[in-house]
């Protein structure tokens, strides 16, 4: 049965077979020149999702959905030159991957260009332009990038320093579903004596987050001058990272 000749019924059938069938009809399409299939292929490869894990491979497809003008394709392009996955690390490749995807709109790259502009890597650093970026990802709804520009504002960087705006885009983005925001939101919600609701979002925190994330944190929180957060919010990040 070729690709061409599969009813929508027969697709919806085959991308919920667990055993190997969604695999591969998402490689024939992708095989096909389908540039939806190829990035969603070119994940799977990446994650080691129903397929052996192959980075290299992964970076392979993504370049030709990329080359089709796939936006989250061209961004994970730039994922691959800037964190080294199957090629060696180019940041100035990667940045302006996130770049060109970010001027066409598509909010991780705006988000992912951000980062780099604050850090300096791959290009000038330039945290202005950075917030602009992640201002315009914010405006999208992004989480990481709400609680990025809620560090911008909590550090006074490019504008002078405005807790409230912090707290207001932690809140955001931990309602939003990011593991940091939840975790600097709850860093505010300490400050203003709301103990109770701090440890409800560190383990949120805790289950969101990875496992780099939660070891770091888990470190703060027991150096803490807050008492309750070196007991409760400690055990509720970790019950929440077994969850």
């Amino acid at each position: 049965m070729t690709l061409a000749s599969l009813s929508t019924d027969d697709i919806a059938v085959r991308l919920s077979d667990m055993s190997g069938g969604r695999v591969a009809l998402v490689r024939e399409a992708a095989e096909a020149g389908v540039a939806e299939a190829q990035a969603v292929y070119g994940q799977m490869l990446l994650d080691g999702l129903e397929i052996a894990k192959d980075d290299r491979a992964a970076l392979g497809w993504f370049t030709k959905a990329a080359a089709q003008h796939h936006l989250m394709a061209l961004n994970m392009v730039g994922r691959c030159y800037d964190l080294g996955w199957g090629t060696a690390i180019d940041k100035r490749r990667a940045a302006e991957c996130y770049r060109i995807a970010a001027e066409r709109g598509l909010d991780w790259a705006m988000y992912n260009y951000a980062t780099l502009l604050a850090l300096g890597e791959g290009v000038a650093e330039d945290k202005a332009a950075a917030l602009d970026w992640l201002e315009k990802a914010a405006a999208l709804g992004n989480a990481k990038a709400i609680n990025f520009a809620g560090s911008f504002a909590e550090d006074g960087w490019v504008h002078p320093r405005d807790m409230a705006k912090a707290a207001a885009c932690y809140a955001r983005a931990a309602e939003g579903g990011d593991f940091r925001g939840a975790f600097n939101h709850a860093r505010m919600l300490a400050a203003a004596g709301e103990i109770d609701a701090a440890v409800g979002w560190l383990r949120k925190a805790g289950e969101w987050g990875n496992a780099a994330f939660v070891a770091k944190a888990a470190t703060w929180l027991a150096a803490s001058d807050v008492a309750a957060f070196r007991t409760d919010g400690l055990a509720a990040l970790r019950d929440g990272a077994t969850c």
